[in-house]
């Protein structure tokens, strides 16, 4: 019999008031105890509280450094998962559908990942030129822009600010025994995207399935780190989903002494592990070089990766536009950018041209741009690494080209034989910069654009064979579609990715055993990618290979800074191949060598231990 209304809303009072107070009974849960530690908890969906953790529980259960920093409470999870679900709906509204299944790509190849590891890298090496894009630039930005948002699964090790004088334990929460891989990042400069803070672990995840895939490193022996030092993006640290430290960024000693204890801590665990830096501000990424590049096996992918491959296109153009590699010297470059990676390429470049016995002091066949415009000795405070490409004076010098001329300024007065972007700025290559391209003293001038992501482009092809012709070559840094032209021609947009080298670069030093990465190794590599196309592709425009290829050039890459490692009495062996048994290799064994060592995705039969 139904109760009068007045009658059934006090019921109801009395029924919500009792609920309240059961909920409260439950205020001091019961303890678990669980035969579980690290990675086994936070694998296992009943126990894993993701970053809800609090740090008493992470450091009794060996969790610190396997999670994010910041510590939420259950409630803060609700809300940061409902909240992150709908504001990413929000913010992909303006986006092209390309881009949203992009990102709906990125969220199944991400959940294939935690369920089974073998069958997303076979679904990643055999389908590499369609899925690279994905868990790599350009969709990789798109994620570290969300990464809070879209954080499900921890994967990879946290050692932050908070972390000064733990991380020498900290590194044994990893339950891996050997680690032949790190890409590290502080997460300063993500791409052309700027300072991400913790949300930049997305990018050594992304470089880290690309070395599985590309050089056959086995994932069990690969660990994505980031150094969580803060961040001094406004936005993020407002940010109430951000799961990084909410702190400015430490400088000077104090950021050295948060680095130093990372290094330390990997080689007194892992002594022959790779350490790739990768995407650190300016002064940060050449400081840390010069600071460990002799201490330790490491390398930084922003300045000599990226250089690396752009050298290799820039002696690709050389060739494509008929002219003998050994003309490289007079070829005119056009570079905007003045970062990282313009000056790793600059100084990439000025190394070849002294290896082709170019001795003149002086010599300088560089135009560089900066924010403020062309950059020359006439410029106050002129940055030390940039010092030597400043335009002065000497009878190569264009007169009326003044301190901050403009782009536009300096391609019309220099007619370049390439104009070369690194800067970050996307469409900074315009309409009116391309057709000044167009009367080149090249009768095939070149362009660059080799920021990342694709939003961060100078240009894209289509806006090149539009306006500097069809005889033009392009290369850019995220991938593009090739171009019809008509007639049957195609304009074909070269993928100047690093992926072409970095792979290569580490796992020749690795299975080399080398107690460091030298110039003469990552030379090697760079002139082993250069050589790698053949006279009738370079003749169409083609300077890189397809990505298809891509474990094929790895191999190839990878012995070539084996053997350089090897000439150089770098090398010390590794897994039971000593430096000499390696030095009687002929070119072809060491490549066959460095082939057996990949690892390839198959499935093994399962013993239970007792």
């Amino acid at each position: 019999m139904w109760r009068p209304a007045a009658r059934r809303s006090s019921l109801f009072r009395r029924l919500l008031s009792s609920s309240s107070a059961a909920a409260a009974s439950y205020a001091l849960p019961a303890v678990y105890i669980v035969n579980k530690r690290g990675n086994d908890i936070l694998n296992d969906p009943w126990y894993n509280k993701d970053t809800a953790f609090p740090m008493t529980e992470r450091d009794r259960l060996g969790l610190r450094g396997l999670l994010p920093p910041r510590v939420t409470c259950f409630e803060e999870q609700y809300e940061r998962f409902i909240n992150s679900y709908r504001t990413l709906e929000n913010n992909m509204q303006g986006e092209p559908d390309s881009t949203r299944v992009a990102l709906a790509k990125w969220k199944d190849l991400n959940r294939l990942h935690g369920r089974n590891e073998t069958l997303y890298y076979r679904v990643l090496i055999n389908n590499i030129e369609e899925f690279a894009p994905i868990v790599y630039t350009p969709t990789v930005g798109l994620v570290c822009e969300n990464y809070s948002g879209l954080f499900r699964r921890s994967r990879g090790m946290y050692f932050t600010a908070k972390d000064k004088g733990e991380m020498m334990s900290m590194i044994y929460n990893w339950p891996a025994d050997k680690v032949d891989m790190i890409v590290v990042t502080d997460g300063s400069r993500i791409l052309g995207l700027g300072d991400l803070g913790v949300q930049g672990v997305g990018i050594p995840i992304g470089k880290l399935d690309l070395y599985v895939a590309a050089a056959g490193i086995n994932p069990q022996k690969v660990l994505p780190v980031m150094l969580d030092v803060g961040t001094n993006n406004q936005k993020l640290l407002e940010d109430k989903l951000y799961l990084g430290l909410r702190q400015p960024r430490l400088e000077g000693e104090e950021y050295l002494a948060i680095v130093d204890e990372f290094m330390e801590a990997v080689r007194a665990r892992w002594p022959k592990a790779v350490v790739q830096f990768e995407d650190f501000q300016m002064k940060w990424a050449f400081e840390t070089l010069e600071r460990y590049r002799n201490r330790f096996c490491m390398f930084n992918d922003d300045i000599q990766g990226t250089a690396g491959v752009a050298l290799a296109g820039l002696l690709g153009a050389v060739r494509a536009q008929g002219r003998p590699l050994h003309d490289f010297p007079n070829q005119k470059i056009v570079v905007v950018g003045a970062g990282s990676a313009g000056i790793g390429v600059l100084n990439k470049a000025k190394k070849a041209t002294l290896k082709m016995g170019i001795t003149e002091e002086g010599h300088n066949q560089f135009w560089v741009l900066d924010k403020d415009g062309l950059i020359t000795k006439a410029r106050e405070g002129l940055d030390p690494a940039v010092a030597p490409f400043a335009r002065g004076s000497g009878t190569n010098e264009i007169p009326d080209l003044h301190e901050g001329a403009s782009l536009v300024e300096v391609v019309k007065k220099v007619k370049p034989h390439v104009l070369l972007g690194l800067s970050g700025v996307g469409g900074i290559f315009n309409e009116e910069v391309l057709k000044a391209m167009k009367e080149s003293d090249s009768p095939r001038p070149a362009v660059f654009a080799m920021s990342n992501p694709t939003t961060k482009a100078e240009c894209t092809p289509d806006d090149v064979f539009k306006h500097v012709g069809e005889n033009a070559i392009f290369a850019s840094g995220s991938p593009f579609s090739n171009v019809s032209l008509g007639n049957g021609k195609t304009g074909y947009a070269n993928q100047a990715n690093n992926m072409y080298l970095f792979p290569g670069i580490g796992l020749g030093a690795l299975l080399s055993g080398a107690r460091n990465i030298s110039v003469g190794m990552l030379e090697a590599g760079a002139e082993c990618l250069a050589s790698y196309i053949t006279d009738d592709e370079i003749k169409k425009g083609i300077l890189f290979p397809p990505v298809s290829s891509i474990r094929h050039i790895t191999a190839q890459v990878g012995a070539a800074v084996l053997r350089a490692a090897i000439a150089e009495d770098l090398a010390e062996g590794c897994d039971g191949v000593g430096p000499k048994e390696l030095a009687t290799m002929s070119e072809m064994e060491t490549v066959d060598y460095v082939t057996q060592k990949m690892w390839y995705p198959v499935y093994h039969p399962l013993v239970s231990k007792k």
